[in-house]
């Protein structure tokens, strides 16, 4: 397959259809593109002969010559019109073969570019630690300022196992193979036999990855999310998180002229199996069996690590003094663990350091073997480490292995003998059930929430005896808090992040949660429950409501004291997703930062301190987008050194795959919450006038959207036409079930409120609309601009980070949308295309426009080079897989959608199409 750009190498008879100008810095990617590029034409020629890669270019140059030179789309379509299925199947896998070498090769050019950086010495880059914490110095922050921030300075990325992943492990695996090659060439530093050899195991994983099924042949279990996440925390982050601390020290160290030490700022947390929400296969039994694994996982790492100290420790007593400490615990081991202390060798007796490493490992498998000699805690484990640590550095060893015992402390520090806190999550009305069981009450959910609220709070309180155990419904959610109060003793107060209360509307929701676990018997020695109780507050209504609610709920007594028992620190989680789907990206991001606002006024008030945990996915319409930007267009005060946000899906892997990324995400994260906290906004006193345009932007938005969305009764019928979301609910890439539990057996066409937000956006990026990220936004715009003048609105977008961040947004959702394509997904609704259509394509019209007056631009992405670049790169490759699924689709239902040939090629245009527009749920 030829690559992507005019070549005469490579196409020297054939005329140029486009020319595509590379910055200089990308001098490289090119090359990577073009090698990468190459080695996937040789395998298609190889597993399906050369008339097969002779069509795949012809139908890459039909793409190209009907985006680049207006050329009719039905040259396209044409070629690819009767396509038979076993071909089908092949030509959109070697499509998306393509995109995945070429992402691969993206993700590796962001590396070397972060290397020229560190190299030229000339400035930092751009939102690393170092120039974060040197702009922060020049604004007059100083070294006191920083040192009073740091204890409770906090990032927390949590990672989910919601279904948004369309690539299998077993080819990220393969993924990981290229992007191993292409690095160790990275500089071209490697000899002409090194850099074959590179190429030919990159040839081996490109042609394993083509004879590998995209899709697995059964659902995921949970038990398989959990492998799949724990990669990323186990193995880039595990070793991934001592650079950062290093990095973060030397920024300080470089900005202020002293040695700071970095405290444990960063922490992980996981929803794998403690997600109950709308997800029966996720109880009592999946919580113990992740935190087992989880335990495993980081105390085997430990293992690894001892290992190779105890062989770069090899310091000798008769050429260096070692601490009496180190030689007691020698001796101390010697009795605790006479086996392990058989197995040392003579020849070492003069090596105390690898002696002790030795017993130390030891000790950590009896730990994994639950024996009675094993270590009972962390702190025991940390005691041992820091006692090499001070002999190390008495005894001149400070660059003699300190550096390594530095870095398994820090490991240790933070991912403890758990590797990353549990939340657990469920809905409100599975408590509601539970109780009216529990209290015998039938009228229980229909009673008001102040009404719950009373009669939880005279449960709390002892007013009134607590009921006994049940036996029936509500037994599932006790065996949880059971769960919890039998492991937390076992694994530590760590081990579990917060409870979040999905659909949370009142003060009764969370009160619920405290009087269950009581019921349970899931309280400390003093009687208190142990939990962060967090509600989540999801619909536009709901976000509206939550201060009112946390009023409520911090003038409950009870809670308050439970509160007190915390710190007096209440987690409240922001959801982006369903938010959105209730009322557009527009309404929903204006809800979300009036809520935070609110509820930052209320933290003031009240004296309890609220950190915002935001849910969010990895689209533009689920919160989705550059995390640093989010965090500086936050209200004024809500980020307070804390950030605690999901990481979902692809987003997961495009952010934490490789190391080097990992650490460029951690740096930005931490460097955006440090400008916010020391830094942020000064007031501005055009900002009410703004404010006021945004709330009618909202208004205006939202009423648009609900009325196409939510109020027509066709547009469910229209959705499922023009979409491909019966293939996206036959997919097997989660444990969890596409619609809520309350519409599982229903036999009518469901409505769009039943279904879960992440198929919803994904359908929507698959008929390459992104309706979902933009419906609504472009008549707001318009009645707005004509309101207030396209100055007022590009004065916003340029000073104000709430609205510069949404205009950005849009313009790049806009940019991946294609309304030729999506017209073609239309038609398959039949007569419901000529109502709906022209609405949906009228309304993309003026949200371009609008943004497009708003910047001020005749081009979308006119100012961001390389994502332009890269789209227009990309859609000669997507178009012919988008041409295809919409073929297939028509074939499929008319067969009445059968678990076929046809559902698998269907299953690998998702696959192709997520990987080329990079974006799924």
């Amino acid at each position: 397959m030829s690559v992507p750009v005019p070549d005469p190498a490579v196409e020297p008879t054939e005329e140029t259809l486009r020319v595509v100008e590379f910055a200089q810095t990308d001098t490289l990617l090119r090359e990577d593109v073009k090698i990468v590029g190459a080695l996937v034409g040789e395998i298609l020629a190889e597993q399906r002969g050369a008339e097969f890669l002779a069509q795949v270019e012809r139908l890459r140059r039909a793409a190209i010559r009907r985006r680049e030179n207006n050329a009719p789309a039905s040259e396209l379509s044409d070629a690819l019109a009767g396509t038979q299925l076993d071909h089908a199947g092949d030509l959109i896998r070697a499509f998306a073969t393509y995109f995945q070498a070429v992402n691969v090769a993206e993700r590796v050019h962001r590396i070397r570019r972060r290397r020229d950086y560190e190299r030229s010495g000339a400035s930092a880059q751009p939102g690393s630690l170092r120039e974060v914490l040197a702009t922060l110095a020049e604004q007059g922050v100083c070294l006191e300022e920083v040192a009073a921030l740091l204890p409770r300075l906090r990032i927390e990325p949590v990672f989910t196992a919601h279904p948004t992943e369309a690539v299998r492990r077993a080819l990220l695996e393969k993924e990981r193979l290229i992007v191993t090659c292409l690095m160790q060439d990275i500089d071209r530093s490697r000899t002409p036999y090194e850099r074959r050899a590179d190429h030919e195991r990159i040839r081996l994983a490109l042609t394993a990855s083509w004879q590998t099924a995209e899709a697995p042949p059964v659902k995921p279990s949970v038990a398989d999310e959990f492998e799949h996440v724990s990669y990323y925390l186990s193995e880039v982050l595990y070793r991934a998180l001592p650079v950062f601390y290093e990095l973060f020290e030397d920024a300080l160290h470089e900005t202020f002229g002293e040695a700071v030490p970095a405290p444990n700022v960063l922490g992980f947390g996981t929803w794998v199996g403690g997600d109950m929400d709308g997800n029966p296969n996720v109880g009592a039994d999946t919580i113990a069996a992740t935190l087992a694994g989880q335990r495993a996982l980081v105390l085997a790492a430990y293992q690894r690590d001892i290992a190779a100290l105890g062989q770069l420790l090899s310091q000798s007593l008769s050429r260096v003094a070692v601490s009496d400490e180190v030689l007691a615990r020698i001796e101390e081991y010697r009795y605790l663990l006479p086996r392990a202390a058989s197995t040392l060798k003579p020849r070492h007796a003069d090596m105390p350091y690898r002696n002790l490493l030795t017993l130390m490992g030891a000790r950590l498998q009896a730990t994994a073997d639950d024996h009675v000699n094993g270590y009972p805690d962390t702190a025991s484990f940390l005691a041992d480490i820091a006692a090499i640590e001070r002999s190390l550095a008495t005894h001149q060893g400070k660059h003699a292995g300190g550096f390594a015992v530095r870095r398994l402390r820090r490991r240790l520090d933070c991912f403890g003998f758990h590797l990353a806190s549990l939340d657990l999550r469920q809905d409100s009305g599975t408590h509601d059930a539970a109780l009216a069981e529990l209290l015998a009450d039938p009228q229980w959910e229909s009673r008001s929430h102040d009404e719950r609220a009373q009669r939880l709070h005279a449960l709390l309180d002892g007013s009134v005896p607590a009921p006994s155990m049940g036996n029936g419904s509500a037994r599932p959610t006790l065996e949880v808090f059971r769960c919890v109060a039998r492991l937390r003793m076992r694994y530590g107060a760590r081990a579990f992040g917060p409870y979040i209360v999905s659909m949370s509307r009142s003060a009764a929701d969370a009160l619920a949660v405290l009087a269950l676990a009581r019921i349970a018997g899931c309280v400390d020695g003093e009687g208190r429950v142990p939990l962060d109780v967090a509600p989540l507050f999801e619909t536009i209504d709901d976000l509206d409501a939550a201060a009112d609610a946390l009023r409520a709920l911090f003038a409950d007594p009870v809670y308050r004291r439970h509160l007190a028992s915390r710190g007096d620190r209440q987690v409240v989680m922001l959801g982006y997703s369903d938010s959105a789907k209730d009322g557009g990206i527009l309404a929903s991001r204006w809800a979300l930062q009036q809520t935070q606002i609110a509820l930052t006024q209320l933290a003031a008030e009240s004296g309890v301190r609220i950190a915002f945990f935001h849910g969010r996915g990895g689209s533009i319409s689920r919160g989705g987008g550059k995390t640093e930007r989010a965090v500086i267009a936050a209200p004024r005060g809500s980020v307070d050194g804390y950030l605690r946000l999901t990481e979902q899906g692809e987003v997961i892997h495009r952010k934490y795959g490789i190391r080097a990324l990992a650490l460029r995400n951690l740096e930005q994260a931490t460097g955006a919450v440090l400008r916010a906290t020391l830094r942020p906004r000064p007031p501005e006193a055009r900002e009410e006038g703004w404010r006021a345009i945004a709330a009618g932007l909202a208004g205006d938005a939202r009423a648009h959207y609900r009325a196409l969305v939510h109020d027509d009764p066709d547009f469910p019928a229209y959705f499922r036409a023009a979409t491909p979301i019966d293939v996206i609910e036959r997919l097997r890439i989660g444990s969890r079930p596409s619609k809520r539990a309350s519409d599982a057996g229903q036999t009518s066409l469901p409505g769009i409120g039943s279904l879960r937000a992440i198929p919803w956006v994904f359908a929507w990026a698959q008929n390459r609309a992104g309706l979902t990220a933009w419906y609504g936004v472009g008549s707001a715009l318009e009645r707005a601009l004509q309101q207030h003048g396209r100055e007022t609105l590009a004065e916003m977008a340029r000073d104000w980070p709430f609205f510069g961040t949404l205009i950005d947004d849009l313009e790049m959702v806009l940019a991946k949308s294609d309304p030729a394509i999506f017209e073609r997904y239309s038609l398959l609704a039949g007569e419901l295309h000529s109502r709906f259509h022209p609405v949906i394509a009228a309304e993309f019209e003026r949200t371009r426009v609008a943004v497009l007056a708003i910047k001020g631009s005749d081009e979308l992405l006119a100012g961001d080079y390389r994502l332009r670049q890269s789209i227009r790169l990309r859609n000669p490759y997507v178009d012919p897989i988008s041409l295809l699924q919409v073929d297939l689709l028509s074939r499929w239902r008319e067969a009445g959608r059968p678990d076929d040939a046809l559902l698998q090629a269907l299953v690998a245009t998702v696959n192709g199409i997520s990987a080329g527009i990079q974006n799924t749920g």
